[in-house]
């Protein structure tokens, strides 16, 4: 069992800079508040996972009129600078898993020695990624801190996610921003209602060190 890991979702360029092709409001301000995650947990050694979209102009999410619901602008595509993970969150040497499923009983040795892995998705749903289930289960953490962007699409879809398959999860409120603020209330409403715990980026900090 992997205890507690860290769980970063989609903090790459065209979210969390203002100059991205699907630019979260206030995504920038909140950079430092990942930083400060990412830091603790790496000096503790907790396993740092982290979602990230790989997209392609092909893809069913990718719109010239997006809803914003099903559908979104042309972003994170795949080889561009706005793919890329800013450098706050940014990993070092990370176990990449794209869409090619690997038999669930190779993932735990894949896992071995790995502290660093990248999720690589074309939906909102990291549990799209047909390795993301064998991932939680090998890693079989006691809790999941959750952070990262936008709050109402993809932090939504991992946390429902991970709720759906028995995992507590934290939420570090001031590590996250969401795209439409109504739908951004509703969400947090819904995870506190189903027993989803909030923090800081501090107060998590504190606890890994």
């Amino acid at each position: 069992m992997a205890g507690r890991i860290l769980w970063d979702v989609d903090t790459q360029v065209d979210f969390m800079e203002q100059i991205g092709k699907l630019y979260v409001p206030g995504a920038k301000d909140v950079a430092p508040a990942m930083a400060l995650l990412v830091d603790a947990a790496r000096a503790a050694g907790i396993t740092h996972v982290a979602s990230a979209d790989d997209h392609e102009l092909t893809d069913p999410e990718i719109s010239d009129a997006p809803d914003f619901r099903n559908t979104y602008p042309p972003h994170c595509l795949r080889g561009t600078r706005g793919a890329e993970k800013i450098l706050e969150t940014k990993q070092r040497d990370p176990l990449p898993l794209s869409l090619v499923p690997f038999p669930p009983g190779l993932v735990p040795a894949m896992l071995e020695g790995r502290r660093e892995i990248l999720l690589l998705k074309k939906n909102f749903d990291v549990f799209t990624n047909p390795n993301t289930e064998a991932v939680l289960v090998a890693l079989d953490p006691d809790e999941i801190i959750v952070f990262g962007v936008a709050t109402d699409v993809c932090d939504d879809a991992a946390i429902r996610g991970f709720l759906l398959r028995g995992h507590r999860a934290r939420f570090v409120e001031d590590a996250a921003r969401g795209l439409d603020e109504v739908r951004t209330a509703a969400c947090l409403a819904t995870w506190r209602d189903r027993g989803v715990e909030f923090s800081t980026a501090e107060e998590v900090a504190r606890s890994l060190g």
